[in-house]
């Protein structure tokens, strides 16, 4: 009787982990995926296609938008904005066929700031759960919708800041927690909301005492935050213009901050086996070129910890963009002067680079032992994961993309500047 439940408890907790993993695979909730890596556990990935080989469907986007796409269920949600930001909409895609589900406007703003030519009004990325999609348009405003029918749950428009160059920074989910960054040149702030009702549970304003010296235009940040745990104690990792700090995200309080830089950042942090990667903003130093790094950072510590706590620097050039992947102690990175690195994550060292020739402003995504890196020109050139560069494909599909593809269900959804593109099949070309 006992090897009986012993053995009906197994099977139970089996499917469990089961249900759970699976769970894992046939969403991608948030920028980057469900863990905001970049990684699919999918095996059965494309690696070949073009205009018209491997594309499932291809649905036109009106407006335009540089959030990239997330997916729960049958649905696929993104933001668009008419061209001036007048009016601001969730879009909703069928994943199967798709024909578009809902297009809901949630915005439409007073008063509309200025941005950068290559940015859009509705560039952060929505995170999603069961039930609820949540749209994030920066300054403009933060919409918790619906998702069996569209309706509103909750809508904050008193969270601003002036971006200058128009909102990056996308939102995620955190327990009960929505947690948002507002950073422009007049105030720098992380708020953590209420998922249920939008409310505000803490905010925290960024330290003067880093930022307070900056010139204005240095104070602003457009970077996704991720949850590390240390010692079994969950910390939420920010790098803000000019230092990384960890907050406890229940609370908002300030745990420790790695100081350096002196204008904005983009690039999000990134963590394995229990050390955080961040880039800071750019230096500028009395003799040479400005210069930004790439740091490692053991992230148990406290208080500041920029002499302590650091565990190696990479040169690199400003105004990085894209987020770096991190994948079995190596990353895989392009900079800003369209360099392609394989970094050794224990000491810092080059393993290989190449010179690319195009613009990659996408972040790198993973599955099936492969990395995909997607030009600004809609090329995805596919590597090998490994020390040795292997170039496996070079893949066209027409259209301008910024937006970080989706992985899942042996599929890939890429957003170009007028379309959502599912991609899957392993068809010969």
């Amino acid at each position: 009787m006992i090897k009986q439940l012993k053995r009906c408890l197994i099977i139970i907790f089996s499917a469990f982990w089961f249900i759970s993993s699976y769970a894992q695979q046939v969403n991608w909730t948030h920028f980057r995926g469900n863990n905001l890596d970049g990684i699919s556990s999918e095996k059965n990935i494309p690696t070949k296609w073009n205009d018209s080989v491997n594309i499932a469907w291809k649905t036109k986007i009106p407006g335009k938008g540089w959030s990239s796409p997330v997916v729960y269920g049958n649905q696929i949600w993104l933001t668009t904005a008419s061209d001036d930001g007048k009016q601001m909409y969730g879009e909703c895609i069928d994943f199967n066929t798709g024909k578009e589900i809902f297009r809901i406007k949630v915005l439409e703003p007073v008063k509309i700031l200025p941005k950068h030519d290559f940015n859009s009004y509705a560039t952060p990325t929505p995170c999603i759960e069961e039930g609820f999609v949540y749209l994030h348009f920066g300054t403009y405003g933060t919409v918790c919708l619906r998702t069996k029918d569209g309706s509103e749950v909750w809508k904050r428009t008193d969270l601003n800041c002036d971006h200058v160059q128009g909102p990056a920074s996308s939102p995620i989910i955190y327990k009960n927690l929505l947690i948002l960054h507002i950073e422009g040149t007049d105030v720098q702030y992380i708020v953590g909301l209420d998922k249920i009702t939008g409310k505000t549970i803490w905010k925290t304003y960024r330290p003067v005492d880093c930022w307070g010296k900056l010139p204005a235009i240095g104070k602003k940040a457009y970077i996704t935050p991720i949850i590390v745990k240390v010692y079994g104690r969950d910390l939420l990792i920010s790098n803000g213009s000019a230092a990384c700090i960890a907050y406890d995200p229940e609370t908002g309080n300030e745990l420790w901050r790695v100081v350096q830089g002196e204008d904005s950042t983009i690039a999000m942090p990134f963590s394995e086996n229990g050390i955080v990667f961040v880039y800071m903003g750019f230096v500028t130093p009395k003799t040479g070129d400005q210069y930004s790094e790439l740091l490692a950072i053991d992230p148990s510590g406290s208080g500041d910890v920029t002499n302590t706590k650091v565990i190696w620097r990479f040169r690199s050039p400003i105004l990085q963009l894209l987020t770096p992947l991190i994948r079995n102690g190596l990353i895989y990175t392009v900079d800003s002067k369209n360099n392609l690195f394989c970094i050794e994550a224990k000491t810092g060292k080059t393993v290989y680079t190449k010179r690319l020739h195009k613009k990659y402003n996408s972040s790198p995504v993973y599955a099936g032992g492969n990395i995909y890196l997607t030009s600004t020109d809609g090329e995805t050139v596919v590597i090998r994961e490994g020390r040795s560069l292997d170039i496996i494909a070079r893949n066209i599909i027409q259209g301008e993309v910024l937006a970080t593809p989706a992985i899942l269900r042996n599929t890939i959804i890429i957003r170009t500047n007028g379309y959502l593109v599912k991609i899957e099949g392993n068809k010969k070309i």
